[in-house]
């Protein structure tokens, strides 16, 4: 066990923990916790947006697709997770802010109605599942692996998320915005100091990059045939379309002082973090030069341990410092918002309309007890699925929210004949073939799963909204030759 490096990250997981429970003595109303009461500067949501994605993934998960697959296996994250961003910030960011919504299924009851809030706020919560269990899985990797093995991953991952849970209950977005600022700082510094030490143990820069080449590392396109092709753009759209309608996305943008600085935040953040999601791929390139053999035996057996490895086994007590420091930023920064977010969606979108009339105190004192019983449902779940891929748990999180809320969002900003009827059978459409499809295995191996959903939910949103004029148009002609 390396006593040094465990206590370091102990303290700083409790010095920011500090940092978001003075955040909590700001706290005044539901607006503040929920959306940091939209008071942030261009600095704080670029960070922050930054730090949506900016996870154990993006650290863990990534560079071991990256090895084994080149830049064609990450195509949905980091490439539709940092285009979703920029979407974001270019086409829904000063529409939505304009609307002083507090959740993303406030503007689906705005457009449709409460029975449409209700169905996309419960497929958003429940898409958060497999995000949240992703760092709350990594946060056990980190302990199990700074004790040597003597904290079990369960054990880890329950310290982890009772440290990020206080200052999440007592801070809400505004602690999870200040946190965001100085752990991406971090983040940032420690992972490009790594990237510079690995770099000259594997002999230069250079020779990371001809690997790269040699192994054809940078092809993106997919094979070119049907098959190939509908396979790229699935992975591509998943997280790209997928997380437009998510609640910890909303909120970050939503938290900026004006819509202006919520849709630069959103851009700058998403070309960020493309941009720096590729110092994690570089360091563990050069893991195969500088430890050829182990990082093979990694990448076939757990290849999300392939960067840990390599820093606790090659690397000084300070570049070791500085790696977990950063990776402890990351799953915080992620793992808190995306605590807050599926809690304010609930209470806002589902108990709200339960229970009419609540003030704004017990509003208030119902997300942070949601918070409290979200997270412990999540962590069970974490635990239960132990040994499933970071990477995996993250991309089949967003196929729920793909299929079932994207297309009522972007039909009811963008065109005026969208109905409820149209939003309804979009959502059941979306989902119901979208479940089909992948309960059965032969038809998802033909055409993945959440296309064949999200086509599914075009085509009941355009039925659903012009049919019913239609007959009523066709009724008006007939009476009038009759």
């Amino acid at each position: 066990m390396n006593t040094t490096l465990l206590a370091f990250v102990l303290l700083y997981l409790v010095g920011t923990m500090g940092i978001g429970i003075y955040a909590g003595t700001r706290i005044q109303n539901t607006t503040d916790f929920a959306v940091a009461g939209r008071s942030l500067p261009l600095a704080m949501v670029i960070t922050t947006t930054f730090a949506t994605w900016f996870g154990a993934e993006t650290v863990m998960g990534i560079p071991a697709k990256f090895v084994q697959g080149g830049l064609n296996a990450v195509v949905e994250d980091p490439f539709g997770a940092s285009m979703c961003l920029v979407l974001v910030g270019a086409f829904f960011a000063s529409k939505l802010y304009k609307m002083s919504l507090l959740t993303i299924g406030d503007f689906y009851r705005h457009r449709y109605g409460e029975g449409v809030e209700i169905f996309c706020s419960v497929a958003i919560i429940l898409s958060y599942l497999g995000w949240v269990a992703a760092q709350i899985t990594a946060l056990g990797l980190v302990f199990s692996i700074l004790s040597g093995g003597a904290i079990a991953p369960a054990v880890g991952m329950t310290i982890g998320t009772v440290l990020v849970l206080i200052y999440v209950l007592i801070g809400g977005m505004l602690a999870v915005a200040w946190t965001d600022f100085i752990q991406m700082i971090v983040l940032v510094v420690g992972l490009s100091f790594i990237a510079v030490m690995a770099g000259d143990q594997a002999g230069g820069a250079d020779k990371v990059l001809d690997m790269a080449v040699a192994n054809d590392w940078f092809k993106i396109l997919p094979e070119h045939t049907a098959e190939g092709w509908i396979a790229f753009i699935a992975a591509a759209i998943t997280m790209m379309f997928g997380s437009i309608p998510q609640q910890d996305v909303f909120q970050r943008v939503m938290s900026a002082k004006d819509s202006e600085t919520a849709k630069k935040g959103a851009i700058i953040g998403g070309f960020s973090y493309l941009a720096f999601a590729f110092v994690p791929m570089f360091i563990v390139a050069s893991a195969l030069i500088i430890m050829p053999t182990e990082t093979r035996e990694l990448l076939a057996n757990d290849p999300q341990k392939v960067l840990p490895t390599l820093i606790m086994s090659k690397m000084p007590l300070i570049a070791q410092i500085f790696f977990f420091g950063a990776l402890v930023s990351a799953i915080k920064s992620t793992s808190s918002a995306t605590l807050l977010a599926p809690s304010t969606s609930f209470v806002e979108n589902i108990l709200k309309n339960i229970r009419p009339g609540m003030t704004d105190r017990q509003i208030l004192l119902s997300l942070r007890i949601t918070i409290l019983v979200f997270t412990a449902l999540v962590l069970t779940y974490a635990i239960k699925m132990q040994g499933t891929a970071i990477y995996d748990l993250v991309s089949s999180a967003y196929q729920v929210t793909l299929v079932g809320a994207f297309i009522p969002l972007v039909m009811g900003l963008y065109w005026k004949r969208a109905t409820t009827q149209g939003a309804l059978l979009s959502i059941t459409a979306g989902i119901g073939v979208w479940a089909v499809f992948l309960m059965n295995e032969a038809w998802g191996e033909m055409f993945p799963c959440q296309l064949a959903g999200l086509l599914a939910a075009m085509v009941g949103m355009l039925a659903g909204s012009l049919a019913p004029q239609w007959i009523k148009d066709r009724r008006t002609e007939l009476a009038h030759a009759a």
